[in-house]
């Protein structure tokens, strides 16, 4: 029995130890005992709470970012190799992601042609969670802008601004989900506008750089402005070391490509039928000198080397050498300002070009014909 009473005065002694130590704490806690001094961290002078301050970019975020959505493709593609050769499954999956913007409360989006061509299934999610099948309603790999459907009614949707208002300085935020971080917010400001050769010459879209951090997932989300409304679509990147550039769709354009998209299910584009060439002094000095064909003023500006048979641009008249000065009332510098100038007429409808040719101006008068399209 010897281990037992052990036990209990163990037992009786660690109690009375907590007591005492319960009953020191308590004293220690008393008011008007002295307390132990803190270390200082610190001797800055406190200063006032301040109150929450209303910010422009979160303002603006607040208003477009519950109509921004997450948008998650699958592509399928038959594998050559796969089934009867045994080199992987027949039926391959490629999933996709990018980002769109609620344009209709009754579920059109807007995103770009390169996150949805050839998907077989299109995913919509919002942000607040809900997700839907999505349809393609149409696409334009030209100008790079889809339009999609999903079954829903009284969803969030952003305002639509007015990209021609747009000036370099003015704040540019962007709101997608790159790199597979949804719901994610980058600013800067408009760089420049009117960057007709960004992703290459020839372009039909006028973009609108910006130094806003853009990657890859971002694809189809909106670019707004400091009120919230959307005023681009981002869709390109360009890196370069230490830095990177992103371009967006205008809006603008932008609307007028849905538009036709939710009409007819696809977008129009006006052509006459001319391969350009960017002329320099330099090269029109060469080309004086080595071939009597053409005689070129040494300028730069844009110059016709070939006129398709049968094209518009045969049938008014232009001729291979001929300096293209305007297009309707728009002066031309490059190829791709003309293609711009063009793509704003209208098919079968006249279009004046104001052409240089053997040191004269002569006004031709083109009817653009309807871009084939493809597939």
């Amino acid at each position: 029995m010897v281990q037992p009473r052990f036990l209990s005065r163990l037992t009786l002694t660690a109690a009375a130890a907590g007591l005492l130590t319960s009953c020191a704490a308590t004293r220690l806690s008393l008011p008007g005992l002295p307390q132990p001094e803190q270390p200082r961290i610190s001797d800055a002078v406190p200063v006032p709470t301040l109150q929450p301050s209303s910010s422009v970019i979160v303002d603006a975020v607040e208003k477009a970012g519950p109509a921004v959505v997450r948008i998650d493709t699958v592509k399928r593609t038959v594998n050559p190799l796969g089934g009867i050769f045994g080199r992987g499954p027949a039926i391959q999956q490629q999933q996709g992601q990018g980002s769109g913007f609620i344009t209709r409360s009754d579920g059109v989006l807007l995103t770009n042609a390169h996150v949805v061509e050839g998907a077989s299934e299109v995913s919509v999610t919002l942000p607040d969670g809900r997700s839907f099948i999505g349809k393609v309603l149409g696409t334009d790999r030209l100008t790079d802008v889809a339009v999609v459907k999903v079954v829903a009614s009284k969803l969030p949707v952003a305002t639509l601004g007015d990209s021609n208002k747009v000036r370099p300085g003015e704040w540019a935020i962007a709101i997608g989900n790159p790199l597979g971080l949804d719901n994610t917010v980058t600013a800067g400001i408009i760089s420049a506008i009117q960057r007709t050769n960004a992703v290459g010459e020839g372009q039909r879209v006028p973009y609108i750089q910006t130094d806003a951090a853009v990657n890859p997932g971002n694809s189809g989300g909106p670019l707004i402005n400091d009120r919230g409304q959307v005023i681009g679509i981002n869709t390109a990147i360009r890196q370069a070391p230490g830095a990177g550039l992103s371009f967006a769709i205008p809006i603008n354009t932008a609307r007028l490509i849905a538009s036709q998209i939710l009409e007819r299910g696809y977008a129009s584009h006006p052509y006459i039928g001319v391969r350009l060439q960017a002329l320099t002094p330099q090269l029109a000095k060469e080309i004086n000198a080595t071939t009597s064909e053409c005689r070129l003023p040494e300028v730069n500006g844009v110059v016709v080397v070939e006129v398709m048979t049968n094209s518009p641009a045969a049938r008014g008249g232009l001729k291979p050498c001929d300096l293209i000065e305007k297009v309707g009332d728009k002066a031309v510098k490059n190829a791709s300002e003309v293609q711009l100038a063009v793509d704003r007429g209208q098919v079968g409808q006249p279009l004046t070009i104001t052409v240089r040719r053997d040191g004269a101006t002569q006004n031709l008068t083109v009817r653009p014909a309807e871009l084939p399209r493809e597939g």
